[in-house]
């Protein structure tokens, strides 16, 4: 459904290019439109109550950026930071609700990606009261291979994250997610190379996650 909205941003587009770490908009400031990512990988972060960014959602190609706060007075409600370098496109906030006005078929595919968006919010919310660190580190290591996949050798992640980053994901402190990947390490259900986390079984890992 997404692929839709996204030929319709694509087609008035603006093409802007992100290095890495740059940010894409910053939680606070003004709605200015929506993106869509042609290229690269992008992380939503908010700040938390603790001064640490906490990730939110992570983005592809293909996906939509920024559309959450189009209805809203007050801006993002997140900062969006480029993984590694990026090519987006940008639609004007002005022009991209007009065209929701005019097209009822868009506006319909909008709220399909809201609903999607409340679902993945709704599990995750109740994971996060529900489950032990153990099982949410389990399941945030598969929700990255699910967005980014592996790299040519079949079991490594294609994107890599920093001990703090995936702990911001799990909703937990560094050390544990820290002792948490170590255990796994020794269980042989990952494979630690600095940043990179290669999964060499997965099957062993979604039961993990779903104990």
């Amino acid at each position: 459904m997404e692929h839709i909205v996204f030929e319709k941003i694509n087609a008035e587009k603006s093409l802007l290019k992100y290095h890495k770490g740059e940010f894409i908009f910053k939680e606070g400031t003004n709605t200015y439109g929506v993106y869509c990512l042609l290229k690269g990988k992008v992380k939503l972060v908010k700040r938390g109550e603790d001064g640490r960014d906490h990730i939110l959602r992570l983005y592809r190609t293909g996906d939509i950026l920024g559309y959450r706060s189009l209805f809203g007075t007050s801006g993002y409600n997140a900062s969006a930071v480029a993984i590694e370098d990026c090519e987006v496109s940008f639609i004007d906030r002005e022009v991209f609700l007009q065209n929701l006005e005019d097209n009822y078929f868009l506006t319909f595919e909008m709220l399909k990606i809201f609903a999607k968006e409340l679902k993945r919010t709704d599990i995750h919310l109740t994971n996060l009261a529900q489950k032990p660190v153990r099982e949410r580190a389990a399941e945030a290591l598969l929700f990255i291979h699910q967005t980014y996949g592996f790299t040519e050798d079949g079991k490594t992640l294609n994107a890599s994250f920093s001990r703090e980053e995936i702990a911001t994901i799990v909703g937990t402190a560094t050390e544990s997610i820290i002792r948490v990947l170590s255990d796994f390490n020794k269980d042989g259900l990952i494979e630690l190379n600095g940043k990179e986390i290669a999964i060499p079984n997965i099957t062993k890992l979604e039961k993990v996650a779903t104990l």
